[in-house]
């Protein structure tokens, strides 16, 4: 039997991934806002286009990547990045520099991932993260790239996402970044960010 096609990746693989990283580096300047990203890309389910399309951007033969378990049990998955890629898939988050988590519902704890060390605080991960829609709404986001607060809302998330990130921006200069994938954009939730828990904090 032969063995299933692989997806193919970008049309245009230098321009295409250039693109990628524009909106991805716009993404983390500017924490919480939504920026366009168009992916025509067909990979292999769950994986989305825009997931695929930062994948195909960020990682490289020396990026380890853990897969969630959505995406590790999809028999397409592991292939099309490593093909496409190169990067070396783990099995043990913190050994990974990169992770495409498509359950964004039962996203892991932070902890179980790279926070970088006091010396080498960009020593971690990266945590990519699909999501099925986001836009402006609680919690108020504050920090560099942001004019004052910024609202944002992402679904779905976790309960105690807010408060995973407040716990993240108190390790600063260690601790995970983030960047979620929603249909047609990407939006980044790095380390710097912090957000506003409740009336009380003003």
């Amino acid at each position: 039997m032969a063995a299933p096609a692989l997806a193919v990746g970008f049309a245009d693989p230098v321009h295409d991934a250039q693109r990628t990283f524009a909106a991805l580096m716009r993404a983390m300047a500017e924490p919480g806002l939504a920026v366009p990203l168009a992916s025509d890309l067909e990979p292999p389910a769950p994986l989305s286009p825009e997931m695929a399309a930062v994948a195909l951007a960020l990682l490289d033969y020396e990026t380890p990547v853990f897969l969630d378990p959505a995406l590790a049990a999809a028999p397409g998955v592991a292939p099309f990045l490593r093909f496409h890629t190169g990067a070396p898939v783990v099995s043990d988050p913190a050994g990974a520099r990169f992770a495409l988590l498509a359950d964004a519902a039962a996203l892991p704890d932070f902890a179980g991932f790279a926070r970088g060390e006091p010396d080498y605080p960009d020593r971690s991960a990266t945590l990519v993260v699909q999501v099925a829609a986001m836009g402006p709404g609680p919690p108020l986001l504050e920090g560099p790239g942001i004019n004052g607060r910024r609202g944002f809302s992402a679904t779905p998330l976790p309960a105690d996402f807010a408060a995973r990130l407040a716990a993240n921006r108190a390790l600063y200069p260690l601790g995970v970044d983030l960047v979620l994938c929603a249909p047609g954009a990407v939006a980044g939730l790095p380390r710097t960010v912090s957000p506003r828990l409740s009336a009380s904090e003003d």
